[in-house]
């Protein structure tokens, strides 16, 4: 078997105090690229929040001028299509 020397160690474990201190810098990358994926998260559920509020407006203002033209009942099933002409 070969001797194993105090220099051959040395450099080994140079190596791995090398290799180590590249995956905590790709660590920090990685962590950087997450936090900022979860920020534009945040910021689309914000957008799809906002969207939402403002299709509920929508829909509350097109109630209101169906009610106010006496619209409603065209909105209901089974009833017939409405004809200008009577």
């Amino acid at each position: 078997m070969a001797e194993v020397s105090a220099d051959l160690v040395f450099e080994m474990l140079k190596r791995i105090q090398s290799d180590v201190s590249n995956l905590k810098e790709g660590q920090r990358e990685l962590r950087q690229d997450v936090i900022s994926v979860r920020g534009q998260l945040h910021a689309m559920q914000g957008d799809i929040n906002n969207l939402r509020a403002s299709v509920g407006h929508i829909e509350m203002r097109l109630d209101r001028i169906e009610t106010r033209l006496d619209l409603r009942e065209l909105a209901e099933r089974g009833q017939a299509p409405f004809d200008l002409s009577s």
